[in-house]
């Protein structure tokens, strides 16, 4: 038996181990209290992903012409700029088509001329015959006047004159109907068959003007395919043209994190390429109008029997600032941390009109131009009999 008044290691560890879970305990509340705070104050307003991932427009090159390439005039990763020609194709063929195009436009504006012509022939000749027929009905008047000094044969021959120039006449005038028909009352470049003519020359100058291809936007070079030789055809994919000023971000976000996400509310942004120093500023411009999984290759049925629920993403577009591209480019497929602020909940889910900018380009402009100018050139020089 112990003595009265010693102490019990069992007590102090015991009443030592119970501090420990009180402290424990506290540290635990006040943590939940710490993140609750956290949560409410602060994280309760941001949604973020590192589901994101950088997009943008990949300019497929195809000709619209058939021939065989003789040049190639850049290579992957090349800057080019909008117009900078990339591939040359044979142009033997479309060059011979144009010469027969003009030719045949040339001889078409010289005969509509001639039509055009002919009218005052015609003309003169209607007022010639009309002369004609005054003079025979004269000369039948004054014999019928005459009574039985004229003979009944002279008298005859008179009356078959005016018949003749009467038929004259109407020969005269069906001619002048007609070339007049023919040649219409239109200037000579709006006579149909002028128009029928140009619009030959404007195909085959077109097709010439394919046979160089051209950068249609300023961008980088990707997946080249094309080789000096190889004969390729309208709808073939040559390479791609990529332009970097023009990427955004599509950020995954799963359901439950699409609550609050609005159109227009900020956005910060970080890639693995630079890391969390280099901080991207941008703002949520649309959503997808369907999860990743509807628009998948092989979607999932969902209505088969072994269905199991999985937690869908929708892509959110993310629109970049132009300066944080400039200073830091990116390239397409790169990863993203985006983490969207959402205390603004003014803005919309769905937009009411269209958010975002055309893209164009008048590269190809310039050939219709050119062939306008060819044609109006061909039909002043024959108009004028040059």
């Amino acid at each position: 038996m112990s003595e009265p008044g010693a102490s019990t290691p069992t007590n102090g560890n015991g009443a030592r181990r119970q501090w420990l879970m009180l402290g424990f305990a506290v540290a635990i509340i006040a943590a939940a209290l710490g993140y609750g705070l956290y949560w409410l104050l602060y994280a309760h307003f941001y949604e973020e992903t590192d589901n994101a991932y950088v997009s943008g427009n990949v300019v497929q090159i195809t000709p619209l012409v058939s021939g065989m390439v003789t040049a190639v005039n850049v290579d992957d990763t090349q800057a080019v700029k909008a117009g900078q020609v990339l591939v040359q194709i044979d142009p033997t063929d479309a060059r011979v088509a144009l010469a027969q195009a003009e030719a045949d436009l040339a001889q078409t504006v010289r005969q509509v001329r001639t039509l055009y012509g002919n009218n005052d022939q015609y003309a003169a000749a209607v007022v010639a015959r009309q002369t004609e027929l005054a003079r025979a009905r004269e000369d039948l008047r004054r014999r019928e006047q005459a009574g039985s000094a004229v003979s009944r044969e002279e008298l005859d021959h008179a009356r078959d004159a005016v018949k003749a120039a009467e038929a004259n006449v109407a020969v005269a005038w069906t001619q002048l109907t007609s070339n007049r028909t023919l040649a219409g009352q239109s200037a000579i470049a709006d006579h149909p068959n002028v128009a029928q003519a140009a619009a030959r020359v404007r195909s085959a100058y077109l097709n010439l003007a394919r046979t160089t291809i051209a950068a249609p936007v300023d961008g980088y070079i990707a997946q080249r395919a094309v080789q000096v030789g190889q004969r390729v055809g309208p709808g073939s994919v040559l390479m791609a043209v990529v332009p970097l000023n023009q990427v955004w971000v599509d950020a995954n976000f799963t359901e439950a994190h699409l609550e609050r996400v609005r159109l227009g509310q900020p956005v910060e942004l970080t890639a693995d390429l630079y890391g969390p120093r280099v901080v991207y500023h941008g703002v949520v411009a649309g959503f997808s109008p369907g999860t990743g999984g509807a628009f998948a290759l092989l979607p999932a049925q969902n209505a088969t029997g072994n269905w199991i629920k999985v937690v869908q993403r929708l892509p959110v577009r993310i629109a970049l600032n132009p300066k944080d591209l400039a200073e830091h480019p990116l390239r397409i497929g790169l990863s993203m941390q985006a983490t969207i602020d959402v205390h603004d909940q003014k803005g919309k889910q769905v937009s009411a009109a269209a958010a975002f900018p055309a893209y164009k380009t008048d590269v190809y402009a310039r050939q219709a131009r050119e062939a306008d100018a060819l044609v109006a050139r061909i039909i002043v020089q024959n108009e004028e009999g040059r």
